[in-house]
C-alpha cells in the first residue's frame, strides 16, 4: 500500500487498537517489543510496523523510544519558575532548545490569582550525578531572565503512564480495585559498559529503522553482540531503570488532519495532611484519568501542598469531573485535604532529558562553564 494511502489518524480503528497497547503498555525491555504491540492489540506485524511508521512520519506520534526511569538514574524535580512576562516567551524557548537536561517545557495558569500562580513557567529537570540541579538553575536564571525558580522533586512515584487514546473513554471516578503503586527515587549506579547500552537502547526511531529484530543496529551501536546487548537491557531492566517501550502521541498540537487527542492538561495540587503523603498518592494513582501522581514538596511558595498529578483531556468540565471525584474519595477514605488548586498546561513542547555525566560535562564546556563548577558543594574534584 502506497504511504500516501496509509491512514494516520489516532482515531483510525486500527491504528487506535495499536495505540492502545503501545503507548504505554509495554513495560521493561522487551527483545521484540513491535512482535508483542502486535500479540497484545491482534494486529498483524507487518500492518503495525506499517502503521507506526505512517503515523510517525505524519506526526501523529511524536516519537518511538524506549523510555528509562530517569528518577533512578539521575536526580531529578519539576521546577516551576518566575519569569517577568516580557520575557516569559524567549525562556520558554531557550528552556526547549538550548537545555537538553529540561524535558517538559509547559506554560502553565490558574482560573484565578492564588499561591504560586505567578510561576508560569515548568519544566521537568534531570541533572545526573555528580552535578548539582540548584547550580543548573541559577545557570539557566541567567539566560532567561527568571527571577525565581522553586525546585519540586518527586520522593515518590504513584502513577507513570501517558495512554491518551486508551483514556478517551474513562468517566469520572473509574479506578483500580487496589490501591496504586509506590516507585522509589532512588538512583542507581552504572558502569561505563551500561551507560552505553542504556544510551543506545534510550536513543527514539525513526521511521525507516522500525523492523522485527529492532534492537540488532543498537545492538552494533554500542559495540556488543545482539545477545549480550539483551543480557544488559535485562540487568537493566532487573535494577528497575527501564520504563516502557512507547509510541508517544503528539497529544497538544493538532494533527496533520485538524484533529487534537487532547485539549487540557491539567496540573492537581492536593494538600494532606503530613504523614499521609504515601496513602493518599496511592489513592490519587489508582485512578484511570491520572498519567503521573508524586509525592512533591511544594513549600509555602504553593500552599505547602504534597501531592500532585497529571490529567489531560478534550474537555475542561469532564477533566474537572474527574478531580472531583477524586477528591470526593479522598473524602471518603479518611485523607481530608486542606488545600487544592488546578494549574493548566498551555503551550508546552516535551522532548526527553539528557541523563549521561558525560553529556553534561560535554554541555558544560560548549557553555563556557567550567564542569567543576556545576558540581555538587561537597562532591570532591580531580584536583582534590
Amino acid at each position: 500500500m502506497p504511504t500516501g494511502t496509509i491512514p494516520t489518524s489516532f482515531d483510525d480503528p486500527v491504528n487506535a487498537q495499536i495505540l492502545r497497547f503501545s503507548e504505554d503498555l509495554i513495560h521493561g525491555f522487551d527483545r521484540y517489543p513491535l512482535e508483542r504491540i502486535a500479540a497484545e492489540s491482534g494486529v498483524e506485524l507487518d500492518t503495525v510496523i506499517e502503521r507506526i511508521g505512517a503515523m510517525l512520519r505524519a506526526g501523529t506520534i511524536r516519537r518511538v523510544r524506549q523510555t528509562l526511569l530517569a528518577t533512578s538514574l539521575a536526580p531529578g524535580a519539576l521546577v516551576a519558575w518566575k519569569v517577568p512576562s516580557e520575557k516569559l516567551k524567549g525562556a520558554f524557548e531557550t528552556m526547549f532548545a538550548e537545555d537538553p537536561f529540561s524535558g517538559h517545557v509547559v506554560l502553565r495558569s490558574t482560573d484565578r490569582e492564588t499561591r504560586g500562580s505567578e510561576y508560569k513557567l515548568w519544566t521537568t529537570l534531570k541533572v545526573p550525578r555528580p552535578y548539582d540541579m540548584d547550580a543548573h538553575c541559577r545557570y539557566l536564571m541567567t539566560l532567561t531572565g527568571a527571577t525565581a525558580y522553586r525546585l519540586l522533586p518527586a520522593k515518590r512515584l504513584f502513577a507513570l503512564g501517558v495512554g491518551h487514546v486508551r483514556r478517551r473513554d474513562v468517566e469520572p471516578g473509574d479506578k483500580t480495585p487496589e490501591p496504586g503503586r509506590v516507585l522509589d527515587t532512588k538512583i542507581v549506579d552504572l558502569d561505563e559498559r551500561q551507560w552505553r547500552v542504556l544510551i543506545a537502547l534510550k536513543r527514539e526511531f525513526e521511521p525507516e529503522e522500525l523492523r522485527p529484530d529492532i534492537w540488532v543496529p543498537r545492538a552494533a551501536e554500542a559495540g556488543e553482540t545482539i545477545e549480550d546487548f539483551a543480557a544488559i537491557a535485562a540487568g537493566l531492566n532487573e535494577q528497575r531503570v527501564i520504563g516502557r517501550f512507547s509510541t508517544f502521541l503528539e497529544h497538544v498540537k493538532k494533527h496533520s488532519d485538524g484533529q487534537q487527542v487532547t485539549r487540557y492538561n491539567a496540573l492537581f495540587h492536593w494538600r494532606v495532611p503530613a504523614g499521609e503523603e504515601i496513602r493518599a498518592g496511592k489513592e490519587v494513582g489508582r485512578f484511570h484519568c491520572m498519567t503521573h501522581a508524586y509525592w512533591r514538596e511544594g513549600g509555602p511558595e504553593f500552599a505547602d501542598v504534597n501531592i500532585m498529578g497529571v490529567s489531560h483531556g478534550t474537555n475542561k468540565d469532564l477533566v474537572l469531573a474527574h478531580k472531583a471525584a477524586i477528591d470526593d474519595h479522598l473524602e471518603s477514605v479518611g485523607i481530608p485535604v486542606s488545600y487544592t488548586n488546578v494549574f493548566w498546561g498551555g503551550r508546552s513542547e516535551i522532548k526527553p532529558s539528557e541523563i549521561a555525566p558525560s553529556r553534561y560535562e560535554a554541555w558544560c564546556l560548549e557553555q563556557g562553564l567550567d564542569p567543576r563548577d556545576m558540581m555538587t558543594p561537597d562532591q570532591p574534584t580531580s584536583d582534590d
